[in-house]
């Protein structure tokens, strides 16, 4: 990427960022909305035990749009990145071993969730979803530099400026 400026990155960072944070105000909010749906569609992957559930179920939204909020603000990039690719990542583990064992569950991923017919769940389209916003805390992992976040006035101590340097 030697020929691609430092400018166009910060734009495709720009992107990429609020992109993420999309991905976890919508899904977090969709989930916050629908607390016992959201309950059923935790319980559906039987992974956790029964008291586990609701905490889970009452906590994972407030994560989402608390991480969707940080990733948004532009603060600690690299590591909202990092914190999102390993939530990806266990999430897209629940679903590949939902898939593995035969059940048939509406992720949940996005509001919704719980049993489903047997001919209405996705999961190679979810997993495959879920690679794709893989790749965007990937992108931010490796080059968290972007316009309009607050990392570049923390780090230099002033304005959100535009600075081609990075």
């Amino acid at each position: 990427m030697s020929g691609v400026s430092a400018r166009a990155l910060d734009v495709v960072g720009t992107v990429v960022r609020l992109g993420l944070a999309a991905v976890w105000l919508v899904a977090g909010g969709l989930k916050a909305a629908d607390p016992a749906q959201t309950y059923l569609a935790v319980q559906a992957y039987q992974v956790l035990p029964g008291g586990v559930v609701s905490s889970v179920a009452a906590v994972l939204p407030f994560v989402e749009i608390g991480l969707g909020l940080v990733v948004l603000a532009g603060v600690g990039t690299r590591l909202a990145a990092a914190l999102s690719g390993l939530l990806l990542v266990v999430f897209m583990a629940g679903v590949a071993q939902v898939w593995a064992r035969g059940l048939t569950i509406d992720c949940g991923c996005f509001g919704g969730g719980g049993q489903v017919a047997a001919d209405r769940t996705a999961y190679g389209l979810e997993l495959a979803r879920d690679t794709g916003f893989l790749l965007l805390a990937g992108w931010l992992l490796i080059r968290p530099g972007s316009y309009l976040g607050l990392d570049r006035a923390l780090v230099r101590g002033g304005p959100v400026a535009v600075d081609a340097s990075q």
